[in-house]
């Protein structure tokens, strides 16, 4: 595994503005409806935060990427909700997915302003919540008032696990008693049990019918 991990860790070092990049389109994704609730943003953020602690990555840039990505996702959505008030959730691609779409509206009427809040941590309505407020004409100014917060307290949370991780095992010992270049190694594992626990809850939600964004039947793109 070596001859592959160590050209991977030495480019990101010599390109982690591709790697922040990387970071700022997963968080900016998540917040496109549809496209959102098909790509593992979160994953690819918690996967690569496990590059922090070996110094490929910085922690503030990272955290930087994940917040402003998902700042201009959610608010680019929610404008675009606003602009176009309810007839947006009624049209292509949304008319699509009418169960997704209804669960949102739901979701947003029940819990009002806390929707938006609430919605940052729930996949996949995360993706279709900030168009619905804006749609369903809720101020720009509550909704920013809700919605930053939230991604203040998003960002880290997706961040820190990854960083915690490699922390810890650096900490008791393992890659001094493996040799310097073996944190390197761990960075797989890390990431495939990122990919694995991804995996494992976008089953769990189609298991349980959550996740379904299947489009309607008889619908057209």
């Amino acid at each position: 595994m070596a001859p592959y991990i160590d050209p991977l860790i030495a480019f990101v070092s010599a390109n982690a503005w591709l790697a922040y990049l990387t970071l700022f389109l997963a968080a900016l994704l998540e917040a496109v409806p549809v496209v959102g609730s098909v790509i593992p943003g979160s994953t690819i953020i918690l996967a690569l935060s496990a590059l922090v602690p070996g110094g490929e990555l910085k922690l503030q840039w990272v955290l930087l990427a994940a917040t402003a990505g998902a700042v201009l996702g959610d608010g680019s959505a929610f404008w675009f909700g606003y602009r176009s008030q309810k007839e947006i959730l009624s049209t292509w691609p949304l008319s699509n997915y009418p169960r997704v779409v209804a669960q949102s509206e739901a979701f947003f009427r029940r819990w009002g302003i806390w929707a938006v809040f609430f919605a940052r941590f729930v996949p996949p309505i995360r993706a279709f919540v900030p168009i619905t407020a804006g749609a369903l004409d809720m101020p720009p100014t509550r909704f920013y008032a809700v919605n930053i917060p939230a991604i203040l307290i998003w960002a880290p949370l997706h961040v820190l696990p990854g960083v915690v991780a490699v922390s810890v095992l650096d900490r008791y010992g393992v890659f001094q008693h493996t040799g310097g270049s073996a944190k390197h190694h761990w960075i797989p594992l890390i990431i495939a049990g990122a990919l694995i626990l991804g995996l494992a809850i976008w089953t769990i939600r189609r298991r349980n019918g959550g996740g379904a964004i299947e489009p309607a039947k008889g619908s057209r793109g």
